[in-house]
């Protein structure tokens, strides 16, 4: 069982920058980020293999969001620049049991964080 924290949500204005991390208990294997915003359903946002060389982004965040990761310290981040009013949504950081790889498919992520909210105003 691995247990995933998020961190670095908050209020911000459109243009600022914030940094999301995401701490596993354990040794995290392949990990990617999620968000819900109210009345949506959850969407894919980024995903990066064990290794860091696999990285997807979701079109919506390409070129404004970085998704990397320290093994060292078994933590994930999502360094998110050019905030938009339409990125505010809950951020959930998920992992794969077992599987190196990187996914866009929230089926295939067997745990997840509690969620930190980001909230950008216009």
């Amino acid at each position: 069982q691995v247990q995933l924290v998020e961190s670095g949500g908050g209020l911000v204005q459109a243009g600022a920058s914030l940094r999301l991390s995401c701490a596993a208990s354990g040794r995290s294997y392949g990990m990617g980020w999620f968000r819900q915003a109210p009345g949506k359903e959850r969407e894919f946002v980024a995903s990066i293999s064990r290794s860091g060389i696999e990285i997807y982004y979701a079109d919506s965040v390409k070129g404004r969001f970085t998704n990397s990761r320290d093994n060292a310290k078994n933590t994930v981040y999502l360094q998110m620049n050019s905030l938009k009013p339409e990125d505010t949504a809950v951020y959930y950081c998920a992992a794969r049991a077992g599987i190196a790889t990187a996914t866009v498919r929230t089926y295939e992520y067997d745990y997840w964080g509690q969620g930190t909210q980001v909230t950008v105003s216009s």
